[in-house]
């Protein structure tokens, strides 16, 4: 059976007035939101980019550029649901996900069950499939002051 792995990641600026939403979940008790032309959800952006570059294929930017109208505030389950059709269509399928968000606020670790499950349904893979974590950047840079939030994401793709 052969497998391949991908390495994904994504960053975006912290911007008042837009929701928070990260790995498919809304953070309605953030007073910020991330800054993207899509609902800038980057830790389905890292694993989106994980699972396109595992089929050796170019990253995001490319399938949903950020000049497409029809790109403009999108939820990005849906752009995940469109790249596991892509690699679908190229007998690939999703094995694992193993991310982490890095992130001083909102507090992630009391929502990543919920995050695990949103994502779990777009990939049509098990929750028990899924390792996600969350770290903070300890105060430094731009992330360690809450002007941006990142997330790394490998996936583990098969062609049974």
């Amino acid at each position: 059976m052969p497998i391949r792995i991908g390495h994904g990641y994504d960053i975006h600026r912290t911007k008042a007035g837009r929701p928070m939403i990260l790995g498919g979940v809304r953070f309605a008790e953030s007073p910020i939101g991330l800054d993207g032309h899509s609902d800038a959800d980057c830790l389905t952006h890292a694993i989106c980019d994980a699972l396109l570059g595992a089929a050796g294929l170019p990253d995001i930017g490319h399938f949903f550029p950020n000049t497409d109208p029809a790109c403009k505030d999108i939820d990005s389950q849906i752009l995940l649901r469109r790249v596991i059709a892509t690699l679908a269509e190229r007998g690939w399928s999703p094995v694992n996900i193993d991310a982490t968000l890095i992130a001083e606020q909102p507090k992630i670790q009391p929502r990543l069950d919920e995050m695990k499950n949103t994502l779990a349904a777009s990939l049509g893979i098990a929750t028990d499939c899924i390792g996600l974590k969350a770290t903070t950047n300890e105060g430094s840079d731009d992330i360690g002051r809450s002007l941006a939030i990142a997330a790394h994401a490998v996936a583990l793709i098969s062609k049974p």
